[in-house]
């Protein structure tokens, strides 16, 4: 017999079986949804991706592409995502050499009934999983970590963003 679940979520009907979310009333809204994520690696790894001399060539580039492909690829991959028009994908990195870090951004917009957050989380965890991909066989000890939502706009829940620590 299945239990009762919280109303909060939305994924579940009244008997806790999954089921994709009706979005049909709802109104188009301009929504934006920023993801991060970290990959750690050796100082050699991270001068080799930095500098763009890895032997398979343009990682940060490669990985780029990987992240918007992602975005939009994300119903294929997460069960109950929908299919989302999505206007704009953009992929930036922020180095930290002291740490050998490199944090992937990614940001989704669309102007939709539903909103981009899937999109924007896949899309970071594909793009450090092709980094990963790219340069393992140097440095197969890499971490990735901290995928999270960092904001996000737009939608009957409105303005989330991520407290600093």
């Amino acid at each position: 017999m299945a239990r009762k679940l919280s109303p909060q979520l939305t994924h579940f009907d009244r008997k806790g079986s999954a089921h994709m979310v009706d979005v049909g009333a709802k109104g188009d809204t301009h929504r934006v949804a920023v993801a991060s994520g970290r990959i750690t690696m050796r100082r050699a790894t991270f001068r080799m991706v930095v500098e763009g001399s890895a032997s398979k060539g343009d990682v940060l580039g490669v990985a780029r592409i990987a992240a918007i492909q992602a975005a939009k690829r994300t119903p294929d991959l997460v069960p109950l995502a929908h299919p989302i028009s999505i206007t704009r994908v953009s992929i930036d990195f922020k180095f930290d050499a002291p740490r050998s870090e490199i944090m992937l951004l990614a940001t989704v917009e669309c102007r939709g009934r539903t909103g981009v957050e899937m999109e924007a989380l896949t899309a970071a965890a594909v793009g450090l999983l092709t980094i990963y991909d790219m340069v393992k066989a140097v440095d197969r000890a890499m971490v990735i970590r901290d995928l999270q939502l960092e904001e996000k706009r737009g939608g009957k829940s409105g303005h989330y963003r991520r407290a600093a620590k």
